[in-house]
């Protein structure tokens, strides 16, 4: 009896006591090393210091050599690239702007069937390489293209009258081209924002389509327009593709002339001088592009 209750005692505990518990086992201490915040971006400023500062210091030294920069400036070459870079690519941009709002406004305000298939198609065709249209353009107005080609077999001249792709104005209209969706897709983002409201409200107050557009979705659309008019010329400026494919020999822009000094000429120092040029306008218009984009929330 004894022993038995002894172990009745041991089962069940006097009301009121607290049960002990075996102490819990240490932790094994870890030699984890923490790594510091600054460690994590050795490795991509690692890649980019090789793949891109070091070429482009190399450049910057080459273009340091004796009289490169006065012999570059002071050619007349030199100067009507830099002039014809300019304003093909401010006339591009302009056309792309006037061209890309058009086209936003009637895809995004009047209805008509197909309209949604041809705004995802804008999303594929910032995908195509600029050649891929130029291309496009002499199968069609080229020389021998098929404007061309229609001319002369309904009058037989063998000559067709379209020539001005080799021109600055096939640039011109190439560049348009290829650079209007980079517009368009800013504009249709901010339209597809817009309260339909405002649109509903004015018409009922009578006003006109065209004063619809100038007081109430210009206003709206001109940050848009901003950012993507600022990357238009960034890409513009430094278009190369285009100029050559399109075979205009008298159209000379800042990376034709990259080209040319480089591979054409060997002089080495006079293209990397044109090309610190190129760097700078365009990293200058970058930022440009870059204040814009923030200001519209791009």
């Amino acid at each position: 009896m004894g022993s038995r209750a002894v172990g009745l005692e041991e089962r069940n505990p006097a009301p009121g006591a607290v049960p002990t518990r075996s102490a819990p086992a240490e932790p094994v201490p870890t030699t984890a090393v923490a790594v510091p915040t600054w460690a994590w971006a050795l490795p991509p400023v690692a890649v980019l210091a090789l793949v891109f500062l070091h070429p482009l210091a190399l450049v910057v030294q080459e273009s340091l050599a004796p009289g490169a920069y006065a012999q570059v400036f002071s050619s007349a070459s030199f100067r009507d690239a830099l002039v014809t870079t300019v304003w093909l690519a401010v006339a591009s941009t302009a056309g792309c702007l006037v061209l890309g709002f058009v086209l936003a406004l009637v895809i995004a305000f009047v209805p008509f069937p197909g309209g949604k298939a041809v705004a995802k198609f804008i999303d594929v065709f910032l995908s195509f390489p600029s050649f891929l249209i130029t291309l496009a353009l002499l199968f069609l107005y080229g020389t021998a293209g098929m404007a061309n080609g229609i001319w002369t077999d309904v009058t037989g001249d063998p000559a067709g009258p379209l020539r001005f792709l080799t021109t600055p104005w096939g640039v011109l209209l190439a560049e348009i081209t290829y650079f209007t969706p980079f517009v368009m897709r800013p504009l249709l983002a901010a339209f597809s924002q817009m309260e339909t409201a405002q649109l509903e409200v004015a018409s009922s107050l009578g006003a006109r389509p065209a004063r619809i557009v100038r007081q109430v979705i210009l206003p709206e659309a001109l940050p848009a327009l901003a950012a993507g008019g600022s990357l238009v010329l960034v890409m513009c400026l430094n278009e190369f593709g285009i100029v050559l494919f399109t075979g205009a020999k008298g159209v000379t822009t800042l990376p034709m002339l990259v080209y040319s000094k480089a591979i054409l000429e060997s002089d080495y120092a006079a293209a990397c001088v044109v090309a610190v040029v190129n760097v700078a306008l365009s990293v200058g218009l970058y930022v440009l592009y870059r204040g814009v984009s923030r200001r519209a929330g791009a």
